[in-house]
């Protein structure tokens, strides 16, 4: 057991706390990989009873003696079954991704970044991830993507791929994650950063099947949005109101998912309008930059 982990003191414990009371699991090592953390991080770990190893990943598993891996970050919550769950998978597959939802117990704005993971889509998350020893070792562990594109574990996972390792997904695997509470600047900055979406989708193409929406989209709201600001594009050129019906199903997204999230929902309504179009635009640019189409 892996746990990865940096400047964590605040939800390293929680964590530590629900692997202590994994239900039905094989016995098992419990190694904190401490990259580089400077709060105490590291004390909270060794007064838990894990052996801490000061390195990333790579070097906690080198020191493992363990036939399977299990990866869980130190921000995440494991449910009670969850290591036994995701042992069990790897039975029928050398590399399993775990199921990952919004912590219920967190409290979080109506800008939260929740993280969830319900499918195996190609963007593999090493906070609830299973690897056979023997997988990890041919691979050479987690490496950097030299194309500045991808995560360490999302690059593990499709080098696991293209080298011919069953993947699976197991839903009864499943970790919480708190959601980010983020600002509303925060929120449009994150926005920004899907300038690096078609970059990933250049380096590996198959994401168009395993990601994205109709192999074009990044997701049905960022295709509806495209549709919306065609309607408008095409309204002003033939001085017509028949395209703006093309806006209703944005429009109607936008209004659901801020109704949603709190009372002053117009307000959120239209930041979150903001940030679609910024992130309209980091996917135009991102495109052009790596020259693979991403909307």
């Amino acid at each position: 057991m892996i746990v990865t982990a940096r400047d964590a003191e605040a939800t390293l414990p929680r964590t530590l706390a629900a692997l202590a009371d994994q239900e039905g699991a094989p016995s098992f090592e419990l190694v904190v990989a401490d990259d580089g953390s400077t709060d105490g991080t590291a004390a909270i770990a060794e007064r838990a009873g894990a052996r801490v190893v000061r390195g990333p990943a790579n070097a906690a598993v080198a020191g493992a003696s363990g036939a399977s891996l299990a990866f869980c970050g130190a921000d995440c919550r494991p449910t009670a079954g969850w290591l036994a769950a995701g042992t069990r998978a790897l039975a029928d597959a050398e590399l399993v991704q775990g199921r990952v939802l919004p912590d219920p117990r967190s409290e979080a704005g109506p800008f939260a970044s929740p993280v969830s993971v319900i499918e195996e889509t190609g963007l593999y998350d090493a906070g609830n991830l299973f690897v056979r020893r023997a997988l990890f070792d041919r691979l050479g562990g987690f490496e950097a993507d030299h194309g500045n594109a991808l995560t360490e574990d999302t690059w593990f996972g499709w080098r696991a791929r293209r080298a011919g390792a069953s993947t699976a997904f197991c839903a009864e695997a499943l970790s919480h994650r708190p959601a980010g509470a983020i600002e509303a600047l925060e929120h449009l900055e994150e926005a920004t950063r899907r300038r690096a979406v078609p970059g990933t989708v250049a380096r590996l193409p198959e994401l168009r099947d395993t990601l994205l929406h109709r192999r074009l989209f990044l997701s049905p709201r960022t295709m509806k949005l495209d549709l919306a600001l065609a309607g408008l594009a095409l309204a002003a050129a033939r001085r017509s109101k028949l395209p703006l019906l093309a806006v209703v199903p944005y429009a109607l997204v936008l209004r659901r998912h801020a109704q949603d999230r709190g009372e002053d929902w117009k307000r959120v309504a239209a930041i979150d309008a903001a940030a679609d179009l910024l992130g309209a635009m980091a996917l135009l640019h991102g495109s052009v930059e790596a020259r693979t189409p991403v909307l």
